[in-house]
C-alpha cells in the first residue's frame, strides 16, 4: 500500500501528542526549565540542518523573499487566527499559542530528506522502511513538544500527511521528471532553509526572541523557484 507509511506517520504524531496531553500537568518551575532545553535542542538541530548548505546564497536570498511574501500575506496573523479558532473549537488547555505548536511540529515534522526520500521510497519501490523509522521518532517528538507546547502539535499530522502523501501517490513521476541532481539539490538547499526556521524557533521556545517563523514559511517554495532557475542556467549555459 503506497500511503501506509504515511497513514502511520501521521497515526504516530496523533498518538504521541494524545499521551504528551496526559503529561502537562507538571508544576511550572519545572516546566519552563523543560521549554529551555527543548528551546535549545531544537536549535541545535536547525544549526545542524542549515550548515548543510552547499549553495548558501540560495538559502539567504530564500529566506528573504520568503519573509517579504510571508509579510505581505500576514501568514502568521492568520494562523494566529487559525489557532485561536482551534483553541475555542477543541478546548485549549490554555498552555500557549496553538499557532507555534502547529508551526514548530510541522516544521520539525516536514521539514529534511527523511520526509522526501521516505516518501518516494513508498511510491516507487513500495518500501516504508524509512518512513516507520521516521514514525517512531515523530511520534517521540510529538510526545514532547505538546506536553510543553500544547495540544497544537496534534494538527501538524494534517500536513505531513498531506505533504508525504503527494510525493508518494506522485513518486513515480517526481522521479521520472525531474533529475536526481536537481532534486538533491533541493533536498539540500530546503534542508538547510528549514534548518534555519528551526533555529529560530528554539530561540522563540527558550524565550531568546521572538519571530514571526510562520512569515518564513514562502521560503521553502522560494527555493524550489531558485533550483529550478539554477537548473535551466545550466542547461543553457551547457
Amino acid at each position: 500500500m503506497v500511503l501506509l507509511g504515511t497513514i502511520i506517520n501521521g497515526l504516530s504524531i496523533i498518538a504521541g501528542s494524545f499521551i504528551g496531553r496526559l503529561l502537562n500537568r507538571i508544576p511550572d518551575r519545572i516546566k519552563g526549565t523543560v521549554m529551555h532545553a527543548i528551546g535549545l535542542a531544537v536549535m541545535v538541530l536547525g544549526l545542524e540542518m542549515g550548515l548543510k548548505s552547499e549553495q548558501y546564497i540560495i538559502v539567504i536570498l530564500s529566506l528573504v523573499f520568503g519573509a517579504v511574501i510571508g509579510e505581505l500575506l500576514r501568514l502568521e496573523e492568520y494562523l494566529n487566527a487559525l489557532g485561536a479558532w482551534l483553541e475555542r473549537k477543541f478546548g485549549g488547555n490554555g498552555q500557549g499559542s496553538v499557532a507555534e505548536a502547529f508551526i514548530t511540529a510541522t516544521l520539525v515534522f516536514v521539514i529534511g530528506a527523511m520526509a522526501i526520500l521516505g516518501a518516494l521510497d513508498s511510491g516507487i519501490r513500495g518500501d516504508n522502511t524509512v518512513l516507520y523509522t521516521k514514525s517512531v521518532l515523530d511520534g517521540f517528538t510529538a510526545l514532547i513538544l505538546s506536553s510543553t507546547l500544547g495540544f497544537g502539535v496534534i494538527f501538524s499530522a494534517v500536513p505531513v500527511v498531506l505533504y508525504e502523501g503527494a510525493i508518494a501517490l506522485f513518486a513515480k513521476q517526481i522521479n521520472h521528471l525531474i533529475p536526481s541532481s536537481v532534486l538533491n539539490a533541493f533536498i539540500t538547499e530546503m534542508t538547510a532553509t528549514g534548518g534555519i526556521m528551526i533555529f529560530a524557533i528554539g530561540l522563540n521556545i527558550a524565550g531568546l526572541a521572538k519571530f514571526r517563523v510562520a512569515n518564513f514559511l514562502p521560503g521553502i517554495f522560494v527555493v524550489a523557484v531558485f533550483i529550478a532557475l539554477l537548473h535551466i542556467y545550466h542547461t543553457i549555459a551547457a
